[in-house]
């Protein structure tokens, strides 16, 4: 049975959590009425996943962010970078971190995309699309802690607007990016200072300013080191705050993907054979049957012009990438950081060439790789992990709640070594 959803408007701390007061307007909170978190989940543990968009796993060092290679060395890092999930975009890679499912195995294959059997699109500018949840496979973590009984909330993430596996977040909000940053952190200090049975126990929170300056500027711009020590000065308040809480609490930062410098112009498919037949989106190809399709990949292949193409069936495995119609076929992947799409805008649209852009390759292209960072009572002090794939994660958060997980491509052995023993020798069992 669907769960009845009550919007209201939380006016600072004093409607939300009445213990505290503030004349300040946040913006709309909207509460799902889930019922208190059962007896036997108020006594787990808490997990804060905060992700930085467009985090590279070399900023860090390269700018000195301060507090968030703190967490690294009090808790456990990954120095060489988590791997995203292909294409490294950041809709796609943010739902693989919550459902420990490939995107091609969780429905959601790019930011924006085309269903042959649907005969519709997926954006994630379309807020019609981003909130229906029949686009949504898998169960992402808020949706499994609220199956048993566990409360959850989201500040941001996508998939978290959505009724996704029959379940919403027990509180979430409609995507805004102009909500100021330190009041984000407000609102999770808020939510964590709910009474015991209404406190949710699985949070995400959501930074875009270092892919914003990123895509921008390039990442090795002044703009990006100036986004790395903003949201670092906030992960480090972020962490000041939770420990104040005295609550045992794991917190966990991660990002989607890197960036890299684009090189060249765009690169335009139609230039090679025609594709004014059938849906594209992007890069992403659609053609209506099997004739036109091996049609447009012998002319794309002999085109030789700065990508790969392959039939779907034929990408490459380590992609995880050729079996869902969502990818289109053929598929077109980049050789190096060039940018792709099928055809040109419209005459009256700009023709806008980032500096900085991702999707590419993860296993060609370190700068894909994104950061992730952990400490809490759960995880192991001075702890480090070698490059792994970000399905992983799911499995991870799920031994922490305690939560009963379904199959998924993740796997908890990954990254057992990195929990504390007690929740490492159960992993092992």
């Amino acid at each position: 049975m669907k769960s009845l959803i009550r919007r209201a408007v939380f006016t600072g701390f004093l409607t939300l959590i009445c213990c505290a007061a503030s004349a300040q307007q946040i913006t709309p909170v909207i509460a799902v009425d889930r019922g208190p978190n059962t007896a036997e989940q108020q006594q787990k543990h808490y997990v804060v996943m905060v992700s930085l968009d467009g985090f590279r796993y070399d900023y860090p060092k390269k700018y000195g962010a301060k507090h968030i290679l703190a967490i690294g060395a009090k808790g456990a890092s990954a120095p060489d970078g988590m791997i995203p999930s292909y294409p490294s975009l950041t809709f796609p890679n943010h739902y693989t971190l919550v459902t420990g499912l490939y995107p091609e195995h969780h429905g959601i294959v790019a930011n924006s995309f085309y269903d042959p059997d649907r005969k519709q699109t997926y954006s994630m500018r379309d807020s019609k699309a981003v909130t229906d949840g029949s686009w949504y496979g898998g169960v992402p973590l808020w949706s499994l802690a609220e199956k048993q009984g566990m409360r959850s909330a989201c500040f941001f993430w996508p998939g978290s607007e959505a009724e996704i596996a029959g379940e919403r977040p027990s509180y979430y909000l409609h995507f805004d990016n102009k909500v100021d940053d330190n009041k984000r952190i407000d609102q999770v200090m808020a939510w964590l200072k709910l009474p015991a049975d209404q406190r949710p126990h699985f949070i995400t929170l959501y930074y875009s300013d270092v892919d914003h300056a990123g895509h921008e500027h390039g990442p090795n711009s002044p703009q990006v080191a100036e986004a790395v020590k903003h949201v670092d000065e906030l992960v480090g308040r972020l962490e000041k705050e939770l420990d104040g809480l005295h609550l045992p609490i794991d917190l966990i930062v991660v990002a989607d993907h890197g960036m890299e410098r684009v090189q060249g112009d765009w690169i335009t498919l139609d230039k090679y054979v025609s594709l004014n037949d059938f849906p594209t989106v992007g890069s992403l190809l659609y053609p209506p049957n099997e004739a036109d399709a091996e049609r447009i990949y012998k002319k794309l292949r002999a085109a030789d012009a700065g990508f790969l193409v392959y039939r779907r069936a034929q990408v490459p495995a380590e992609l995880h990438y050729n079996s869902n119609p969502r990818e289109g076929d053929p598929v077109i992947i980049a050789k190096g950081p060039t940018m792709i799409r099928a055809n040109p805008p419209p005459a009256d649209r700009p023709d806008y060439l980032p500096v900085g852009e991702h999707g590419y390759n993860p296993y060609e292209m370190t700068s894909m790789r994104a950061i992730f960072f952990a400490e809490g009572p759960d995880i192991r002090p001075r702890s480090t992990v070698k490059p792994f794939e970000n399905i992983n994660v799911f499995p991870l958060v799920v031994r922490i709640l305690g939560l009963e997980s379904p199959k998924v491509d993740g796997s908890l052995n990954v990254l057992s070594g990195i929990l504390d023993a007690s929740l490492s020798d159960e992993a092992q069992r």
